[in-house]
C-alpha cells in the first residue's frame, strides 16, 4: 500500500533478488542503491561485474531530486558501462513522484526528463514512464517492462485474440498470479 512505503528503507548496496513468474520465466533482479558512495563503486570496482549480460535496465529518475546532474551523470555512467558490457539490453527510465509536480507542467517536466534520457542513449531504444506510488502509473509501467520480456508474446496474444473472438468477449486479458501485472490482453 502506497501509504505504507515511509515504513520501507532505502536499498543499500546491491540487493538481488530472483522472481518467477508465468511459470518458468524467472527474473534476475538486481536492485542498487542510488547513493553516491555506492554509485561510485559500481562504476570504478564493480562494473564489469553488474553491467555484464544485462538484459533491461529500469532507472529511476527522482523528479524532485536535488542531484539533477548528477542523477544524470549517473543514468550516462550505466549506458556506457551496459553498451561497454552488454551485448543486449532494453533500458527503460522511471520519472518518479511525478504527483508531486503540479498538474499544470507535470507534461512539460516530464517530456524535459525524456528529452534528456533519448540524447543520453542516442539510438538505444529507451522507453519513459511517468511514475507515481500514488496511482496506476507505476503498476502501468512494470506491467509493459514485464511484457517486453515474454518470449513469444505475438504469439500469446494471437491465441488470445483467437480466444476473445470464440467467446464473443469484448476483452480477455491475462494477469500474471503472484504480481496481478497485465501479461496479454485482447480486445
Amino acid at each position: 500500500i502506497a501509504r505504507e512505503t515511509p515504513r520501507l528503507g532505502y536499498t543499500q548496496d546491491v540487493e538481488h533478488s530472483h522472481v518467477r513468474f508465468l511459470g518458468n520465466l524467472v527474473l534476475n533482479l538486481w536492485d542498487c542503491g542510488g547513493q553516491e558512495a555506492y554509485m561510485e563503486s559500481y562504476f570504478e570496482s564493480q562494473r564489469d561485474h553488474i553491467f555484464r549480460n544485462v538484459a533491461v535496465l529500469i532507472y529511476v529518475f527522482d523528479v524532485e531530486s536535488r542531484q539533477m546532474k548528477k542523477d544524470i551523470q549517473y543514468f550516462s555512467m550505466c549506458i556506457e558501462a551496459l553498451k561497454a558490457n552488454s551485448d543486449k539490453f532494453k533500458v527503460f527510465c522511471l520519472v518518479h513522484k511525478m504527483d508531486l509536480v503540479p498538474a499544470d507542467v507535470r507534461a512539460n517536466v516530464f517530456a524535459k526528463q525524456e528529452g534528456i534520457v533519448r540524447d543520453i542513449v542516442g539510438d538505444l531504444d529507451v522507453t519513459c514512464f511517468q511514475t507515481s506510488i500514488w496511482d496506476e502509473t507505476l503498476y502501468r509501467a512494470w506491467s509493459q517492462i514485464v511484457y517486453s520480456l515474454i518470449p513469444n508474446v505475438a504469439q500469446l496474444e494471437s491465441k488470445l485474440s483467437i480466444f476473445c473472438n470464440g467467446c464473443g468477449a469484448d476483452e480477455v486479458v491475462i494477469f500474471e498470479r503472484a504480481t496481478f501485472l497485465v501479461i496479454a490482453h485482447s480486445t
